[in-house]
């Protein structure tokens, strides 16, 4: 293979896409080429900035002319390194943030059709001012952008009512890794035309094509939001309490979140304002949303027709219900808070992982037995996604134990959860993607004839290897 000449690569891409849309400097490329968390650095020849998805379509055909990887980015919030160049490979960063226009709202329809490189925290508000939800809803929502999300087919804590990015969007537009325009940016909620390309695109983390725009779907936005946080123990009764509340409140029903007592013990240590009562009481907390859509809806009465039979059969042990917006804010702020908290630790090991909802409790008390007959000191910060089987099962160093504890018993600790992931029938990726950190486990996890067939995939829609290489799939000859 003929060596590159950078300088003519370079000055291919400043001339399609301008000098100003072009960085080469290693100290102006510092930001895109580590990962927000600090685990992932790798180095690029460029970092571009196309402003559309002409100027996409210009650089992946550059690209391919020189044989040069291409890492798509977005707002570099994910947490697998998918959007953070390899150290060795001869790839180029193509940050898409200034693709951030909202095309066209279509209020008949109820949809917004956005480029990639929108922030998600501004489609909401857009949304807002129409009276409507956009409801994909994360703690990054501040600076990921819409097609990092596609691209990794982002959860939250709105998926129990309205479903992952993947359910909330209808169409896309991408470039693929031969430089053509898919041009599917279609409002359609009905269209069985072949195999379907958007959902193939989605959740691929950039590596069979790059999105450069997407209609979503809008929703009518709630009137009122009431929010309870209940003190529980066992994981049969917070089974329960799902199962009568998805009976009693149906479509009001959005958010069923858990945080277990060792989670809220390490926020309130670093965030002591936000310490409550009702956190001493129990092993775990549920946050539990019901949203009104109507006047005729009334969530306080569900709650406390609910959760008062609940305490009558000694299921939970305590309730507090909002009694306005700004303590319905006052509760997500604790919750959002636990990674906040996370951060400020020496070290974590994060497995963002799900399972059936009949089997969440079983994984924690025999995983958690597990780790701590190795481990005794360790902390298992665990919460999550309970009502849509998605737990965030994160491991803290022992108070005051060395800088690189975790570093020295990362693999020990990581092949204990995997295996318990398996033997409970659960998946290593829930909402966060593959990337570079589970990338070496995924062929294991699915099996060899689903890897293949994912690999069949990549090697026909980019034979060449030059999208986002060696991320997901292994890649490595």
């Amino acid at each position: 293979m003929e060596t590159l000449n950078s300088t003519l690569f370079t000055d291919s891409l400043i001339e399609a896409i301008g000098a100003n849309n072009v960085l080469l400097t290693k100290e102006d490329q510092k930001p895109y080429v580590t990962d927000w968390r600090g685990i992932f650095h790798g180095k690029a020849i460029a970092i571009v900035f196309p402003t559309n998805t002409d100027e996409v379509q210009k650089i992946v055909q550059i690209c391919n002319e020189y044989s040069v990887g291409i890492v798509p980015q977005g707002g570099n919030t994910n947490l697998t390194g998918s959007a953070t160049p390899e150290p060795n490979d001869i790839q180029i960063v193509l940050s898409l943030k200034k693709m951030n226009q909202i095309r066209s709202i279509d209020i008949e329809n109820q949809t917004i059709t956005v480029e990639a490189g929108c922030i998600l925290q501004i489609i909401q508000e857009k949304a807002k001012e129409l009276n409507l939800l956009f409801p994909l809803s994360l703690a990054a929502e501040g600076s990921c952008t819409i097609g990092g999300n596609l691209a990794t087919n982002a959860g939250g804590i709105n998926v129990l009512r309205y479903g992952n990015a993947r359910d909330l969007c209808l169409g896309i537009e991408a470039v693929t890794a031969d430089g053509q325009i898919y041009e599917g940016l279609r409002g359609l909620r009905k269209d069985n035309t072949g195999y379907d390309l958007r959902n193939l695109m989605i959740g691929s983390e950039g590596t069979l094509g790059i999105i450069t725009s997407a209609v979503l779907k809008l929703f009518p936005a709630p009137i009122s939001r009431t929010v309870a946080y209940i003190a529980v123990d066992d994981f049969q009764s917070i089974a329960k309490v799902l199962l009568e509340l998805q009976k009693k409140a149906s479509t009001e029903l959005c958010a069923f979140e858990i945080m277990s007592k060792e989670a809220l013990t390490l926020t309130q240590h670093h965030f002591p304002q936000l310490k409550h009562p009702i956190f001493e009481t129990s092993e775990n907390t549920l946050l539990i949303e019901l949203d009104e859509f109507d006047e005729n809806s009334n969530a306080n009465d569900i709650l406390e027709n609910v959760l008062g039979k609940a305490i009558e059969n000694n299921e939970i042990q305590d309730v507090v219900i909002s009694s306005s917006l700004a303590q319905v804010k006052q509760f997500w702020a604790i919750r959002e808070h636990i990674t906040l908290a996370q951060a400020k630790e020496v070290g974590n090991i994060k497995f963002d992982i799900s399972f059936e909802i009949s089997k969440v409790g079983s994984f924690i008390k025999s995983t958690t037995e597990l780790l701590k007959s190795k481990f005794p000191e360790i902390r298992i910060i665990n919460f999550g996604h309970f009502g849509d089987g998605n737990l965030h099962f994160n491991i803290c160093a022992p108070f005051n134990s060395d800088s690189n504890f975790l570093n020295v018993h990362e693999k020990e600790i990581s092949n204990i959860v995997y295996s318990q992931i398996q033997k409970f029938n659960g998946s290593i990726s829930a909402e966060h993607g593959i990337g570079q950190l589970k990338r070496d486990h995924l062929e294991s996890h699915r099996g060899k004839t689903a890897y293949q067939m994912m690999r069949s995939i990549k090697n026909a829609l980019d034979p060449k290897n030059l999208l986002n290489a060696n991320k997901v799939i292994s890649t490595r000859n």
